[in-house]
């Protein structure tokens, strides 16, 4: 509990700060809580005991300082993707609150159970680019749901083309409303005007009491525009969710989504602010940290929550030290639902949209998209796949195919790796890939092969091809030196493989050599046998030594050959002399 550690290193000095801190904070809290939960399809009451619970959570058990937990807009989609479906017709709001809190409770013991674990690496089962491209597809998700409930009116569908259809269809049938259009407009536009002029003013707090303002002087719930009405009274009880057995199936496949975006978000989020304190930031940690943050706001009829990049930067820049401004601002919101339910009566509903757009535009990222553009391609294209599985599929396919991605694009770097011939470059130490340098000289008979990913089942192939095509050009080399240091590992797979390149290519008259293979990868070809299979010579400390073994026994010269760089492996290393193949034993010549 690191929360009792800070309680007992606390500085008077600090109270002043976490104070202001949490006064700030929660005129960011309220707003944004009751939008969110309404963006996850539940009453706007259950963003307010979310955000209570979880930050005292996350106060006991979290790592870090000032991280700010509570309800997002990342999260919202994927919680209305899971529990609405599971509502019976006509929504009944106490079984979709009952399916949320049960949500974030299997969310909680998800992260504590990966914490006991140590599972805290499977954040990194989202890569940057899959990430950015799920983002994009999440925001413009946000945004097009979120355009009716700016405009003053509903759409029933359930995913982005339903909602776009919806929203067109509306318009044209003329259901929006014009009040409630201007409310949502001028929301936007102030606070994005806020955010980019005057970024030390908290933009959605002014934007909300000037839209409770304009309701009460020009009477906007007369001219059809919907408020928030008058809060339920009271802190919520401890309450055990109660849902189907027959739930667990779909709620158990959201919480895993959920929990993946939730942690890569927080890990990420930490490390910023960490690296600015000059802090570590403790993954398990903060797996357990979440997972109590979950639980809490679980049992108290809320739903699953993540960390809030820009409500950690609002406490930051108010000065907070500690977890203590979180507590400061759960308690102002008890006092507030305890002692002023109806102070957000007359929030306009179209207020609510406001926020959760502009908080939606925060999670696009156009510019990283154009970056991947022009540094690679192969990247952008996974960003799109990503956005277009969220954007058509939906969120919780959309992370699925986020994941599937990354590994799929790791899997395929293993499975296809970049492999080049190397020659020696005058004035420069070392042996150098042909392609970079075409002017690159090499020994007649000698190929010095280097393959850069370590040699596994899904690649043996791949190398196995691409040495024999080495074998085949004529004159036929005299070696093949795989240059293995990159080579990281030897399956059992490949092991078979290269006993049965090593016949192929002695039977030939071409040796198959290696240098400056990783103690562990040796250990390993010595448990499969294979150093006795191929000639124990044939295996070199250095790429030097088995140059200057192969130059000493067949008397060969650096010589200036020309390649063909157009290939992946810059190919053509065969020798330029006519020299005929050695036989095994004239190759057998150690340093």
């Amino acid at each position: 509990m690191p929360g009792l550690d800070a309680v007992a290193s606390y500085r008077r000095g600090w109270l002043p700060k976490d104070v202001i801190a949490g006064v700030v904070l929660s005129t960011l809290l309220v707003p944004q809580g009751m939008a969110y939960a309404e963006l996850a399809g539940l009453p706007p009451i259950t963003g307010l005991y979310t955000s209570i619970l979880c930050l005292a959570g996350y106060a006991v058990f979290g790592p870090s300082r000032i991280l700010v937990l509570g309800p997002d807009s990342s999260l919202g989609p994927m919680i209305a993707a899971t529990v609405l479906p599971l509502v019976a017709a006509g929504g009944d709001p106490q079984r979709a609150v009952a399916l949320a809190s049960m949500l974030a409770v299997m969310v909680a013991a998800i992260m504590i159970l990966a914490a006991v674990a140590k599972l805290g690496f499977v954040a990194d089962l989202l890569s940057k680019p899959t990430m950015i491209g799920y983002m994009n597809g999440l925001a413009l998700t946000i945004l097009i749901g979120q355009l009716p409930k700016l405009l003053g009116f509903t759409v029933s569908a359930d995913n982005l083309i339903g909602d776009l259809t919806g929203f067109v269809q509306g318009l044209v049938a003329g259901e929006a409303v014009p009040a409630a259009a201007a409310v949502g407009v001028a929301g936007i536009v102030l606070v994005l005007a806020l955010q980019r002029w005057l970024p030390k003013v908290p933009a959605v707090l002014v934007m909300v009491v000037l839209a409770i303002v304009a309701a009460s002087l020009f009477h906007l719930a007369e001219r059809g525009v919907s408020l928030v009405g008058v809060l339920p009274q009271g802190f919520p009880p401890l309450t055990l969710p109660h849902i189907d057995v027959h739930d667990l199936g779909p709620l158990l496949a959201g919480a895993l989504g959920i929990a993946l975006v939730s942690l890569a978000d927080t890990i990420s989020t930490a490390s910023s602010f960490a690296a600015r304190a000059g802090e570590e930031v403790h993954g398990n940690q903060e797996m357990v940290g979440i997972g109590a943050a979950n639980l809490a706001a679980g049992l108290f009829q809320g739903f699953p929550v993540s960390t809030s990049g820009s409500r950690t930067a609002v406490a930051e820049r108010s000065g907070a030290k500690t977890q203590l401004a979180g507590v400061v601002g759960a308690v102002l919101i008890v006092v507030m639902i305890v002692v002023l339910p109806g102070l957000f009566r007359n929030l306009p509903q179209p207020a609510l949209a406001a926020v959760v757009i502009t908080a939606s535009l925060s999670l696009a990222d156009l510019p990283g998209t154009v970056r991947l553009w022009h540094q690679r391609k192969a990247e952008f294209m996974l960003s799109i796949a990503a956005f277009l599985g969220v954007a058509l599929l939906g969120v919780l396919p959309g992370i699925a195919i986020a994941v599937a991605l990354s590994i799929l694009n790791v899997f395929r770097r293993a499975w296809w790796p970049y492999e080049t011939v190397l020659g020696r470059v005058d004035g420069l130490e070392g042996y150098h890939d042909i392609r970079s340098y075409p002017g690159a000289r090499r020994l007649p008979g000698l190929v010095i092969y280097r393959f850069d990913a370590p040699l596994f089942f899904a690649n043996a192939k791949t190398f196995r091809d691409e040495v024999r095509r080495l074998a085949g050009t004529a004159p036929r080399p005299r070696w093949i030196l795989v240059a293995a240091e990159p080579v990281t590992d030897v399956d059992t797979t490949a092991a078979d493989m290269l006993f049965d390149l090593d016949r192929m290519l002695d039977a030939q008259g071409t040796s198959l050599v290696f240098a400056e293979l990783k103690d562990p990868v040796r250990r390993k070809i010595e448990r499969y046998g294979l150093a006795r299979e191929i000639e124990p010579r044939h295996f070199f400390p250095t790429i030097g030594a088995a140059v200057a073994a192969y130059a000493d026994r067949t008397g060969a010269r650096w010589t200036d050959i020309g390649t063909d760089t157009g290939t992946a492996t810059g190919t053509d290393a065969g020798s330029g002399d006519g020299a005929a193949p050695a036989d095994r034993r004239a190759a057998d010549t150690g340093p």
